[in-house]
């Protein structure tokens, strides 16, 4: 067993998710280590403060984990070496692709003695399309470079169909040490219990603006709705994403008319948004780890939407203690159904939050996802 007084360096392709996704993590860390962290840019001062109220010390880059530029690579990958070859940390912990595949190859040759590599849902790069994409195969070709196996190799899922879909494409194999955790967790104290509005039933998104998180199935479902039920609310959180899946410009500027559903851009704190909502809707097929805005609204006691997909369907129950609906991807006649069941039993929405709140409570407590985070870090 390692003992404390390690040093742990973080390595991530977003400098908000330090603090989103991991801030509860550095927090424990931070406790008995010397956390490091190389993070794009921070521009939120808040975050910046509370990364350094914690004693980690920062380092920055200009990496955008969602372009393809060789040079900017290159340039991160140097960097990378030089800091892990400066810093001689003892647990490497980089999460998303292009921290985890370059970061895990360096690791190694650097020969790091536990590394720690998380993947956070494998998005677009393994999608069962039968178009050929070279970023998808170059994607693979990489991770499976990187993720040769090694005894000082631990590889973390956040579900088990992400596990299941590198076996079979034989990027890793059943004797990888590979283990699957419940998502990033929620900080169930952050994300506290208040009662739903059941008297207006309006319904929340959240999701960066990309064709696979399902931006167009929400608008046609809100717009078919408001046919019948034309004083429904549906709001919009997130950022129009830089990415070659964003919406197009005439669905975005259809969204941002308010006609049918208030567009509200990207926000800093979720909460308020989500307290004023009755349910909470994810159509997305992406090929999420496992979406945080869904473990955000259960904690908070809301009855959720989602999609049977990769991800996304470790949120519902649908057997038992229901706290929501899965519907088929792409299903816009589906999306209608669940949300005019919510609309016709109002007084199920209770129920069916509070179910998810002891779900998340039981399943998904970022405490008891970190417990794990530290074994496997074999840092107990």
């Amino acid at each position: 067993m390692i003992k404390s007084g390690k040093k742990v360096l973080i390595v991530s392709d977003s400098s908000k998710s330090l603090i989103d996704f991991r801030g509860k993590l550095i927090e424990e860390l931070a406790k008995k280590h010397k956390v490091y962290v190389f993070t794009p840019k921070i521009l939120q001062h808040a975050f910046r403060e509370k990364l350094i109220s914690l004693n980690v010390e920062i380092f920055e880059n200009n990496l955008n984990g969602s372009s393809v530029s060789v040079i900017s690579d290159i340039h991160y990958i140097i960097q990378l070496y030089r800091l892990i070859k400066r810093i001689k940390p003892s647990i490497f912990f980089p999460y998303t692709f292009k921290p985890v595949i370059y970061g895990t190859i360096l690791a190694k040759l650097c020969r790091v003695k536990v590394v720690v590599p998380m993947l956070t849902g494998l998005g677009y790069n393994f999608a069962p399309d039968k178009s050929k994409n070279w970023i998808k195969t170059i994607t693979q070709v990489l991770l499976k470079a990187s993720l040769y196996n090694s005894k000082r190799q631990r590889i973390v899922f956040q579900n088990k169909d992400d596990h299941q879909t590198l076996i079979d494409h034989k990027i890793i194999s059943p004797n990888h040490k590979s283990y699957i955790v419940n998502g990033s967790g929620v900080d169930l104290e952050h994300y506290s219990y208040k009662p739903p509005n059941t008297n207006l039933v309006s319904f929340l998104m959240v999701a960066r603006l990309i064709n696979a998180k399902g931006i167009y199935e929400y608008y046609e479902a809100a717009r078919i709705i408001h046919f019948v039920y034309p004083n429904t609310q549906f709001k919009l959180i997130g950022a129009l994403d830089n990415n070659i899946d964003a919406i197009s410009s005439n669905l975005f500027n259809q969204i941002k008319s308010g006609k049918t559903i208030q567009y509200l851009g990207e926000v800093d704190d979720v909460r308020p948004y989500i307290n004023n909502a009755s349910v909470v809707v994810l159509p997305s097929y992406y090929g999420e780890g496992i979406p945080r805005c869904l473990l955000e609204a259960m904690a908070m006691g809301r009855a959720i939407i989602t999609c049977n997909s990769v991800g996304c369907k470790e949120t519902v129950n649908y057997v038992t203690e229901i706290n929501g609906f899965l519907v088929p991807v792409k299903n816009v006649a589906a999306l209608v159904s669940a949300i005019e069941y919510y609309l016709l039993h109002p007084d199920i929405i209770v129920s069916h939050g509070l179910n998810g709140l002891l779900m998340a409570k039981k399943k998904f407590d970022v405490n008891l996802v970190n417990t794990e985070m530290l074994k496997i870090m074999q840092l107990n």
